[in-house]
């Protein structure tokens, strides 16, 4: 599979700037779209580059004009290994036989270095509202501002962040909501979302990037688990644009006499106490080509973070590919996305 995704990012020193000044704070005190509590994915992703980064993580704002992140952070000069996360789906939504079956193999679901842990990096800023337009400065030792657009779900019920430019990053995605970042919904209420979420995507792999925009994201089609309950799961039959002969499987891929086209995919809660998630998806020929039953390899791996609306329903996503190749730097899977009813 070639789709890309995910990074990391510079650790950044936190300076202190001067305080602003009381006409200053006021005129910053209008909070963006009316809320407080943000889910943020943003990476600098750039083609000719293998320093490439991610930040996922929530900003919080507060109507003084300041605003807190706490984000984690995944960067290629510094390549994490993927990371257990101690979900094994049961036997009612996973397989033990392998083999052409309906359900996916009974793998321990794998995440992201370090996403199953504490956030790597917590910083404060300022930020002003002009029009529908969010400016932030962070301080931090190097000038990084950023710029969003502000958007209002039809419902009235979530704000949406798109962003316009930044000193730091290449591409971003953010909702929000008033619903404390604690505020989670469990993945039986995921497995009931009624609406329909469709994913955005910018992500880089082998030096090109690339924009997937309003793809289906097929929810209904995930197994919930008896059992073991905080995980979905869902063995995509084929693929028409992975597990491809070329693309790893020289003998049971696509193409092949095998013509094994087959993808398992798991969705996992990571914590009970915030928005964490984690999405993990391999070709099941990439684990026959090595004789294995569970992929050890350049599977990919998206940490997630839930979208809550101001009700405290789920509404989608923001996520990253932290992706690293267990070879070069060159074959890495980057990318920032989102899954969402509101895009």
């Amino acid at each position: 599979m070639r789709t890309a995704a995910a990074i990391l990012s510079f650790i950044l020193a936190i300076t202190i700037l001067p305080a602003q000044s009381a006409t200053a704070a006021v005129s910053a005190a209008s909070l963006p779209g009316g809320r407080t509590t943000f889910v943020i994915s943003q990476g600098h992703l750039k083609a000719a580059s293998q320093q490439n980064w991610l930040r996922l993580g929530n900003y919080r704002f507060a109507a003084n004009g300041t605003v807190s992140a706490s984000m984690y952070l995944w960067w290629q000069r510094h390549p994490q290994a993927r990371q257990r996360t101690g979900t094994v789906p049961d036997s009612s939504c996973s397989t033990k036989a392998g083999g052409k079956q309906s359900r996916p193999r009974t793998c321990e679901v794998l995440t992201a270095g370090g996403f199953t842990g504490a956030p790597d990096e917590s910083r404060t800023g300022t930020y002003t509202m002009s029009g529908d337009v969010l400016t932030i400065r962070w301080k931090i030792a190097q000038k990084w501002t950023e710029q969003w657009y502000v958007r209002t779900s039809p419902d009235g019920k979530l704000a949406r962040l798109d962003l316009k430019q930044s000193t730091l990053a290449t591409n971003g995605y953010g909702y929000g909501s008033n619903a404390a970042i604690s505020t989670r919904r469990a993945m039986s209420s995921v497995k009931a979302f009624p609406g329909s979420l469709r994913q955005d995507l910018r992500s880089w792999a082998s030096g090109k990037l690339v924009t997937s925009d309003n793809q289906p994201f097929g929810l209904s089609s995930f197994r919930a688990c008896s059992a073991t309950t905080s995980c979905l799961t869902y063995l995509q039959p084929s693929s028409n644009s992975a597990c491809k002969k070329e693309g790893g499987c020289p003998k049971y891929g696509g193409g092949t006499s095998a013509n094994i086209t087959s993808i398992q995919y798991y969705l996992t809660m990571i914590s009970k106490s915030d928005r964490r998630d984690t999405l993990w998806h391999w070709c099941t020929c990439l684990a026959m080509e090595r004789d294995e039953f569970c992929y050890t390899g350049n599977s990919h791996v998206k940490p997630l973070m839930q979208i809550i609306d101001d009700t405290g329903a789920f509404r989608g996503w923001v996520g990253a590919e932290a992706s690293f190749s267990t070879g070069s730097r060159a074959t890495d899977m980057l990318a920032v996305l989102r899954i969402s009813d509101f895009r």
